[in-house]
């Protein structure tokens, strides 16, 4: 960790950054996996609408 004293007599304490990489483009089978996680998300949100829907509308 960096430290700095400022003219007050102060201590700033600065954190270590990371180490910067590019990210990789996801693989076939990531790709194949987020299309099935977001099929599932997609049904879930679906039914929680319909159930909301459904129940309102029988008060």
């Amino acid at each position: 960790m960096r430290t700095q004293q400022l003219d007050n007599g102060l201590f700033n304490n600065y954190a270590t950054e990371p180490k910067m990489y590019s990210a990789e483009y996801p693989s076939p089978e990531q790709q194949e996996r987020y299309k099935i996680q977001g099929a599932i998300a997609f049904l879930f949100i679906s039914t929680l609408i319909f159930t909301s829907i459904a129940i309102t509308g029988i008060s």
